[in-house]
């Protein structure tokens, strides 16, 4: 009973054992005639060393050497305007004249009092002389004629401020101020500017400040003329750090000599730091960050060892993709500096990442690159 009972039990492991293999020979069939994924298309570069000038950037904004607007003491009416919009005046020009017609009066009657007074002063002198008055009644008119001078000064200040001058030698802006207009005191006229050459204030982080120095050289771009850089450098920084964000106020002396440059506008301000460095270089597309770290695809031949590697139409084999780890270091326009990870001359996707993984094989297609630029500027289309 036992013997047939262990022969009944090897004849059911022997068919489960024939069955297994005939399904393990069906399955390999069926992955020997499924179809091989075909290579993917991305774009690639070679990654190679260039020279990198390390540059401290920031956005600034531009305000005149000397500007102001012109605004008026005392409330008057307007007579006659000087100047059309836009001109460019000197110093001490006549703006405008407001009428003075009552102060004018007013100061030629304050004037002769004082004149009164004076010849008053003069016949008690000789009176005094003759002993004929005492000398209280020469004080009292001494101090008179003092008194009266002080009133026609103080009246001729008054019809001085009538008359508006530019402080300064610059550019008139617009004003919409007439004649006939009335003014009251602190109105604005006009605005008057000195942009031959401007500043430009901008902030830079505290643990940049020991990279600053007076004298240092800066390029300034601004969005009105792409393309364009106006040098400039460092003549002030500020002696205090900005409590509420940590930053150092720096302003720049640039010469405006095309008066391209308006106060108000901002602008990009990049600053030279120390010498040049040499860095492997490669788009910024190039990069996937992730939390665990920053990556990129390689292309390289498959290992001698694979088995049947993907060829194209010319029984060549196809590059395969090897994700690897990077650091990344500081970026210049459209790049970023590799600072380890790759060596120069390696092969590296620079779009169509998310179509690889470990050993996918690869087609390079860079009819279409990335940007690539240290120095990018706006492009419209």
């Amino acid at each position: 009973m036992t013997k047939r009972m262990f022969i009944m039990i090897g004849g059911v492991l022997l068919l489960i054992a024939v069955l297994a293999f005939g399904k393990y020979l069906q399955i390999k069939k069926l992955i020997a005639s499924s179809p091989k994924p075909g290579a993917q298309t991305v774009t690639a570069i070679k990654a190679e060393e260039s020279q990198w000038q390390p540059q401290l950037t920031s956005v600034g904004t531009l305000v005149p050497v000397r500007g102001v607007d012109v605004t008026t003491e005392i409330a008057g009416l307007v007579r006659q305007v000087h100047f059309k919009s836009g001109d460019e005046v000197k110093a001490g020009q006549v703006l405008f004249e407001m009428n003075a017609d009552s102060d004018i009066a007013q100061l030629r009657a304050l004037q002769a009092a004082a004149d009164l007074s004076a010849s008053v002063l003069k016949r008690d002198k000789l009176q005094f002389a003759a002993q004929a008055i005492s000398q209280a009644q020469l004080d009292n008119d001494d101090a008179d004629l003092k008194s009266r001078k002080a009133l026609v000064a103080q009246q001729q200040a008054v019809v001085d401020k009538k008359t508006i001058r530019a402080p300064f030698a610059g550019k008139l802006g617009i004003t919409a101020v007439n004649p006939g207009q009335y003014l009251n005191p602190g109105d604005k006229l006009v605005t008057l500017q000195t942009i031959d050459t401007v500043y430009v204030d901008f902030f830079v982080p505290q643990k940049q400040l020991a990279g600053l120095s007076i004298g240092q050289k800066l390029n300034l771009t601004a969005d009105a003329y792409p393309g364009l850089a106006f040098p400039g450098k460092v003549t002030s920084i500020s002696p205090k750090i900005d409590a509420a964000t940590r930053n150092v106020q720096v302003e720049a002396t640039v010469p405006n000599g095309k008066r391209q440059l308006l106060p108000g506008m901002f602008a990009n301000v990049s600053l030279d730091q120390g010498e040049q460095k040499k860095y492997l270089t490669l788009p910024q597309t190039a990069i996937t960050y992730n939390p665990y770290g920053s990556t990129v695809f390689v292309l390289a031949p498959p290992p001698a060892d694979a088995k049947d590697p993907l060829k194209d139409d010319k029984g060549n084999a196809h590059l395969v993709a090897q994700q690897v780890f990077v650091t990344t270091g500081p970026t210049r326009g459209d790049q970023v500096a590799i600072l380890t990870g790759l060596k120069a001359g390696q092969t590296v996707v620079t779009s169509g990442q998310l179509k690889l993984k470990n050993g996918t094989p690869a087609v390079i297609d860079n009819k279409v690159q990335p940007a690539n630029s240290p120095n990018p500027t706006p492009q419209e289309h």
